[in-house]
């Protein structure tokens, strides 16, 4: 597809989902490697939100939700909290 060829429309939904995981992606870009980053949903995560599981899979299973809780918890390692 390219540039301006698409005229349809995403509802409210996909558009909340596009906008988390855009902000997941550049938020992990800023704070680690590319490769890392890229590689960062896909490994086990101990911590509290994800209890050893890989933050795609609860990504997932928890739906818009939980990708907004990623996109806060990534905006705060970016801001260092």
């Amino acid at each position: 597809m390219k540039k301006g060829e698409w005229s349809g429309s995403l509802s409210q939904d996909a558009l909340t989902r596009v906008s988390a995981l855009i902000g997941i992606f550049k938020g992990l870009h800023l704070l680690f490697s590319d490769q890392l980053a890229d590689e960062w949903v896909k490994l086990p995560n101990k911590g509290p939100l994800f209890d050893g599981r890989r933050p795609i899979d609860v990504m997932i299973e928890g739906g818009i939700p939980k990708l907004l809780l990623v996109r806060r918890h990534i905006d705060a390692l970016r801001g260092g909290l």
